[in-house]
């Protein structure tokens, strides 16, 4: 009994230090949209960003600007991480992930208006099920992908209040309570090699959602706000902040550098929760490498930082406790960007940045089959990433998820053939 109330006070600390980081991170953002812009042009920025429409691609820096959209951002996440908390969750890897996607997405499609009936909806299936709302609560803040379904409904649509008010949030409702079932299902399709499991599942419910309204004569129009000429000031913001968690991670374990070999060495396949595997020292540093790589990435092909892209980036950066590391990110990368070389595109095409990052979600495909396998995945999901969108009308913001989804779905079961036949061809030999 002792045992077990020590093991439970171990991860209770170990959740609540978690959280303070997330935290922490969060409120940086909200410092930093106060030092770039006024309160007042916030204060305008933030109801401008409430009351967009959030079809991809919607830059918050382009609607509210820079600092509306990082304090929209941070507050989004301080509430999330309140959510986590007051639920008693038990914090890992993927709630740090899930948070981080927050904080990223709440750049450019999250926001403080339109989550809340994703979130309701997965509460409403907890209730329906008679379960504990902390062992979905990841599902609910995960699920947000959809959030754009809601600001659509209700400001892009010649409906009075009176009627999209009520159709956004039945349709958010009915979403949320959709998403658990669904994604638990889906999950066996592509067998964990693609990270981003939520971001398939919700394209596959938002084409749904999307091909019924449009029977019904609704089509979302589509939407491109996109900032450049912030590099300078996004880049020193974020690189300072990825060194920061480097160097906190060796604060709290003077050995993790030595452990991200262990990191290092995993495929990535889901489920792979690096704190568990390593602790939370080795997890920050991995989490700063992978973040600073993307960032690198993007200034050595001349790409923009901005809304979409650092989102991008934070999906690199919070995956990186759940399964992504530079040596398994890299190899996708590059497949990506030499798609861009062998077709019609340019490297810095919009779609094509976001493809590159937001592809790592194809991670464990290069972990565990080999560097190759993951060049070929990237080279893959650089087409598929900017053929699905017209199937959810880029009303799900894990475009590249839903796409990855496809792609690892037919990859994987191909390299694992692959790989099984050559295993028997070395037996034979032997």
């Amino acid at each position: 009994m002792n045992v077990s109330k020590a093991a439970s006070h171990e991860h209770r600390h170990r959740s609540d230090t978690l959280l303070l980081i997330m935290a922490a991170t969060a409120a940086s953002f909200v410092l930093f949209g106060f030092l770039v812009s006024t309160p007042t042009e916030i204060l305008v920025g933030l109801i401008d960003i409430q009351l967009v429409r959030d079809t991809l691609i919607t830059d918050y820096i382009g609607v509210g600007g820079m600092g509306a959209a990082f304090v929209n951002s941070g507050l989004l996440t301080l509430i999330a991480t309140a959510f986590f908390y007051f639920s008693g969750s038990d914090i890992g890897g993927s709630a740090i992930a899930c948070l981080s996607l927050v904080l990223g997405f709440s750049l450019f499609g999250k926001n403080l208006l339109n989550v809340w009936p994703i979130v309701a909806g997965v509460y409403l299936y907890v209730r329906f099920k008679r379960e504990n709302f902390a062992n979905h609560i990841t599902t609910a803040f995960f699920g947000c992908a959809l959030a754009p379904v809601f600001s659509e409904i209700m400001f892009s649509t010649t409906m009075p209040s009176s009627a999209s008010l009520p159709t956004g949030i039945m349709t958010g409702l009915f979403m949320g309570f959709v998403l658990p079932p669904a994604a638990a299902q889906l999950f066996k399709a592509h067998m964990g090699f693609s990270l981003y499991n939520m971001g398939f599942t919700a394209g596959i419910v938002g084409t749904l959602v999307v091909a019924l309204y449009k029977s019904y004569g609704f089509v979302a129009e589509p939407v491109f706000i996109w900032t450049t000429g912030n590099n300078t000031l996004l880049g020193s913001f974020l690189g300072l902040l990825f060194l920061a968690f480097i160097a906190g991670g060796f604060c709290l374990d003077r050995s993790s550098f030595q452990k991200l070999k262990i990191v290092f060495s995993s495929s990535g396949q889901a489920p792979s929760d690096f704190i568990s595997l390593v602790g939370i020292g080795p997890t920050l540093v991995n989490m700063g490498l992978s973040g600073l790589t993307g960032i690198i990435y993007i200034l050595l092909i001349g790409g923009d930082l901005n809304g979409p892209v650092i989102g991008a980036i934070f999906t690199i950066f919070g995956f990186a406790a759940f399964g992504k590391h530079p040596g398994n990110i890299l190899p996708i990368m590059i497949g990506v960007l030499l798609g861009s070389m062998a077709k019609p595109w340019n490297a810095t095409d919009p779609s094509i940045m976001l493809a590159a990052l937001f592809g790592t979600t194809l991670a464990p495909i290069a972990g565990r089959f080999g560097w190759h396998w993951g060049i070929v995945a990237g080279f893959i999901h650089s087409s598929a990433a900017l053929s699905v969108g017209a199937l959810h009308a880029g009303l799900n913001l894990y475009n590249n998820g839903f796409a990855a989804g496809i792609v690892a779905s037919v990859v994987a079961p191909l390299a694992l053939a692959v790989e099984t036949r050559w295993g028997q061809r070395k037996t034979e030999k032997l």
